[in-house]
């Protein structure tokens, strides 16, 4: 009896591997081995299978202040018509790097990196709103990061 996809990608050896994994991205298949008892060859196959069907993607993440955006921010849109059309064209937009439908008092949640308050000004009243069915914005400025993880997926 073969094991649903969904099973195979949640099972207790990956969510180990990807725990270490969120520990350092960078960590040698070999490394990662050891501390979940498979041989090298065995995790590289894992990673490559957890990347193949994006369960995991291994990137760097940034600060942003360290790399001259100094303003971050989330904006509530609220939409008339096909939401998800609509979130095809923030996606579009290189400011934005997170955005989720919701069900809510607002119907997408898009957080938007920019260098000041001007960009975030040309950003939203300039791109954001021309977006056709964007019926209402608001913007919620970022004043400090309290928290921000990334190890949920292993829990």
């Amino acid at each position: 009896m073969t094991r649903s996809h969904s099973l195979v990608i949640a099972d207790d050896v990956n969510k180990a591997i990807i725990e270490q994994l969120q520990t350092d991205g960078r960590m040698a298949y070999s490394t990662i081995g050891k501390a979940v008892g498979l041989s090298e060859a065995a995790v590289r196959q894992r990673v490559q299978k957890l990347i193949d069907h994006d369960v995991v993607q291994i990137v760097a993440v940034t600060d942003p202040m360290q790399i001259g955006f100094a303003r971050q921010a989330m904006i509530a849109i609220s939409a008339s018509g096909d939401v998800e059309a609509i979130a095809e064209q923030l996606a579009k937009i290189d400011e934005v790097d997170y955005i989720v439908v919701t069900a809510g008092s607002v119907d997408l949640l898009v957080e938007v990196v920019v260098e000041d308050d001007d960009h975030l000004l040309r950003l939203v009243n300039g791109r954001i709103r021309t977006i056709e069915g964007v019926i209402r914005t608001e913007s919620f400025l970022y004043l400090k990061l309290v928290k921000q993880t990334y190890n949920w997926g292993a829990r």
